[in-house]
């Protein structure tokens, strides 16, 4: 059996090199997911469940500042119209005045 070449040995390698880093890659692409999943379902639960009005209060003030600029498309403000609702309502009456 005829042995591979160093060039032979080194283009595979690379190619497992290449392999390896987008595994991992996508399991780092994973985990940031993963993280944004957890962190939004903590938001969340705390604005349903917290029987702390001044930290819902101050939470919820919070994102109707900061969603607005965040969601850029009309299909990701819709998915909070739950809490962006009373804030366009209060924006657009003040941008009336």
């Amino acid at each position: 059996m005829a042995r591979k070449s160093i060039t032979q040995r080194l283009a595979e390698l690379e190619e497992r090199k290449k392999t390896l880093k987008a595994r991992l890659g996508k399991q780092e692409r994973a985990q940031d997911t993963r993280r944004k999943i957890l962190l939004g379902a903590l938001v969340l639960h705390r604005l349903e469940h917290s029987h702390d009005t001044e930290f819902n209060r101050r939470l919820r003030d919070w994102l109707q500042r900061e969603l607005p600029g965040f969601l850029v498309r009309d299909t990701d403000k819709t998915l909070f119209d739950d809490i962006l609702g009373s804030a366009e309502i209060e924006g657009n009456s003040r941008a009336a005045e």
